[in-house]
């Protein structure tokens, strides 16, 4: 790219109401599209590194903080740890030395050509945000409860809300024995040990294949020692899950419970919005394809990162902080017009909280590394990460 300077860039130092939006006069425009974990350990370092008198960066997220997700469960079942506070991390120290532009939107366009080095952003309110470097981290869609509005005046009523849903429910039923379905398992046992928590799972053990039996098992014995029932092999059908209290399995099991609840993960990637750039850059299933730089196919300038990349990986946080490395690296290359880096997939790992004191950890590395109850504890179940999450935002 030219280190010519654009002259046609709107000068200012404050977002203005108009057809474009004003940005300080730079170089060369970058800007990121979602504030969770690859959009923060993206946006954090490269205004440290970039040159304040040649960039300047942009985070763009609907949302005026960032939500921690594995603390969501367990802010959205009670009040403990005062998570709805803590968990929810504004942007304002997100730019080492405020060498950033923070803008609440979201993005409903993309317009660039193939083969063009430049674009713009039409946002949700209607402007326009040009860009010479786009870096994409839009996440994945979840479902209840940790589906939270795009809208931050909703979401203090979001979580409000699940937490009378599941105040008043004296049993719970959990389709999905995944991530989501045992952690929150574990979280209604923690406030209600009273209470009848149950999950069902379609394979013969917790969690996907991904994971050796030896964590799948451990996991297992964990969440029947606290008298969650497993009902493992057997399926829900869809259809029957949303408003029901009683449901029948396909294998003919009959099972009620005043809450039923559909714990299988994130329903899709936020990647509608992309489709306006071009329809063959994402996959039938919404995923964003990427080379192994993390560039988009015919476009140089456009990288995306996190969740909502196809990549033979499980998702997870810590895949995002590897693809935010190499986007951090691959910026400042690309403009030098020197050699990009290659992401490259690390071991699998995974920790799953069991409640607060709780949980089994996995680490593929040597013979496969397990891990329980105490480790898990101060790794994760404990602190839900939420004070790391809040260091990397610039809270220290």
């Amino acid at each position: 790219m030219s280190g010519k300077k654009n002259e046609d860039r709107k000068s200012g130092t404050s977002v203005a109401k108009s057809e474009s939006l004003q940005v300080p006069q730079c170089f060369f425009l970058v800007v990121i599209v979602g504030g969770g974990a690859a959009g923060v350990n993206i946006a954090r370092p490269l205004s440290a590194e970039l040159d304040a008198a040649q960039y300047n960066l942009v985070l763009v997220n609907p949302l005026p903080y960032r939500v921690v997700l594995p603390a969501t469960l367990r802010m959205t079942v009670s009040d403990v740890d005062n998570l709805a506070t803590t968990a929810l991390i504004p942007y304002d120290k997100i730019f080492h030395g405020g060498k950033g532009t923070f803008i609440e939107d979201s993005v409903e366009s993309i317009h660039q050509k193939a083969g063009e080095t430049t674009g713009f952003l039409t946002l949700g309110s209607g402007e326009q945000l040009p860009y010479d470097i786009l870096i994409l981290a839009p996440g994945l869609s979840w479902q209840d409860p940790i589906a939270f509005p795009n809208k931050a005046e909703d979401v203090k009523a979001y979580v409000a809300s699940s937490r009378e849903k599941f105040a008043g429910a004296k049993s719970y039923l959990l389709v999905g024995g995944g991530a989501v379905g045992c952690e929150l398992a574990g979280e209604l046992k923690d406030i209600w040990p009273e209470k009848d928590v149950a999950i069902v799972h379609a394979k013969p053990l917790l969690f996907n294949d991904t994971y050796p039996d030896k964590f799948r098992k451990a996991m297992a014995r964990g969440l029947t020692a606290r008298g969650i029932k497993l009902h493992l092999g057997d399926v829900v059908e869809n259809h029957v899950i949303t408003g029901s209290t009683d449901v029948v399995t396909r294998a003919g099991l009959k099972l009620s419970a005043d809450l039923i609840l559909k714990t299988t993960g994130a329903s899709h990637p936020n990647t509608a919005f992309i489709k306006s750039l071009d329809a063959d850059v994402l996959t039938p299933a919404g995923f964003v394809k990427v080379k192994p730089t993390l560039q988009l196919f015919n476009y140089p300038n456009i990288f995306a990162a996190g969740d909502a990349i196809e990549w033979k990986e499980q998702k997870q946080a810590l895949k995002c902080y590897a693809h935010a490395k190499i986007i951090t690296k691959n910026v400042a290359s690309y403009n030098k017009g020197a050699p990009l880096k290659n992401y490259t997939t690390g071991f699998e790992a995974i920790i799953v909280t069991n409640g607060k004191r709780g949980g089994a950890s996995y680490f593929d590395v040597l013979w496969g590394i397990l891990l329980g109850a105490w480790f898990t504890t101060m790794a994760k179940s404990k602190s839900l990460l939420v004070p790391l999450f809040r260091k990397e935002s610039g809270y220290v």
